[in-house]
């Protein structure tokens, strides 16, 4: 969509703002109840799954025409977090 002003580019960069917001509490939700099908730490960290995740963001980028090496950070960066918060509730839920 064209804007007509900084104040509308900023608008739209607001709104998707918030619905990246709420898809990423989404899936951390996901990511919790995860944990409770996880049978030990290297479960959690699931490193192939991991790098099953970028490929597929990778090619989501070209399709989407977005940079693929900015995903591929954001992603990485975002499982990491994701990871040490499952890490969490696997040991919480395993005591």
């Amino acid at each position: 969509m064209e804007c007509n002003s900084l104040e509308e580019v900023r608008a739209n960069i607001d709104r998707i703002d918030d619905e990246i917001i709420k898809l990423i509490a989404e899936r951390g939700t996901y990511v919790v109840q995860a944990s409770a099908f996880k049978k030990d730490e290297e479960g959690v960290k699931d490193t192939g799954r991991v790098e099953k995740v970028i490929a597929k963001v990778r090619e989501k980028a070209k399709e989407y025409g977005a940079n693929p090496d900015m995903v591929e950070a954001l992603y990485r960066e975002m499982i990491s977090r994701f990871v040490n918060m499952e890490m969490s509730e696997f040991h919480k839920n395993s005591q």
